[in-house]
């Protein structure tokens, strides 16, 4: 190229970096432009509607494998038993995964009273069966709505949470209960939507890290007769909502180009963060 041809080309490259960074100099326009990072199309997350009998885990392995990308992440766990949201990170977007887990969420389920399980849910053995007294759906919404707000909660032995590094529900299957340290956790709303004896369905709003079937298994406590978590849906993570989902088994169906339309790119997940470059 000649002198005049790279005099050109470098004008041309001031004039785009100009429009692109009106505030700055002109080559310290174009070092911004060129130390931007490079996304792939699949950096970004996929919105997972999860079937039950599946882990948090085996779904991310099951779209790593699909899409045979190695960076796959979610953001929160949702028990086997438990359907719906699971917030699936693809590439660099695996490093907002933090960020994303931080989100409040939005649940519905049903709670079984009467009856006690070891994992406060319907996976656990039965440890207690008592009466369930004469209730009104006015009357379960009124003992629920004393876990409203701030409270301390610590995790269920049988969890994912870790103590030493070890996950909890490795020491419940050996038999080993350990001091678990409380957890500052908030409940928005928790309102009972239908009851029909023994059987109340709900909706719940709460921050991250909340158990609900630990909710439930105090609600039955105080109720006097015991209780566990029948059924739970995640239905929201953020701004994110279980309708935009795709259940799993239909995604695995997908090609790379039908995949790549339903993930929500990284930039649009959150704004330019130095943590995200290459």
């Amino acid at each position: 190229m000649g002198r005049d041809n790279r005099n050109a080309a470098a004008g041309k490259a001031r004039a785009r970096c100009k429009v692109l960074f009106p505030n700055r100099r002109p080559w310290a326009r174009l070092r911004r432009l060129m130390s931007m990072p490079v996304f792939d199309p699949f950096d970004g997350a996929l919105l997972v509607d999860k079937p039950v009998g599946l882990t948090s885990h085996d779904v991310v392995a099951r779209v790593r494998r699909h899409l045979k990308i190695k960076k796959v992440g979610h953001c929160g766990t949702l028990d086997p038993n438990a359907t719906g949201l699971l917030v699936v990170v693809l590439g660099k977007a695996t490093k907002l995964s933090e960020k994303l887990m931080g989100a409040d969420k939005a649940y519905e389920g049903t709670i079984r009273l009467g009856v006690s399980t070891t994992s406060y849910d319907a996976d656990g053995e039965v440890t207690q069966t008592r009466e369930v007294p004469p209730l009104t759906l006015e009357q379960l919404n009124e003992a629920a709505r004393e876990f409203l707000g701030d409270q301390m909660q610590a995790p269920p032995m049988v969890s994912a949470a870790k103590v030493g590094g070890v996950p909890l529900y490795k020491l419940a299957r050996k038999g080993v209960e350990v001091e678990r340290k409380p957890r500052l956790i908030h409940v928005y709303d928790w309102t009972f939507t239908a009851y029909e004896p023994p059987v109340g369905t709900f909706r719940i709003a709460c921050t991250k890290g909340t158990y609900v079937r630990s909710l439930a298994h105090e609600l039955g406590e105080k109720l006097g007769c015991g209780a566990h978590l029948a059924t739970l849906r995640r239905t929201a993570v953020g701004e994110f909502t279980v309708d935009r989902a795709t259940p799993l088994d239909e995604l695995l169906q997908l090609g790379p180009q039908e995949v790549q339309q339903r993930i929500i790119p990284i930039l649009r997940l959150a704004r330019f963060d130095p943590s995200i470059r290459r």
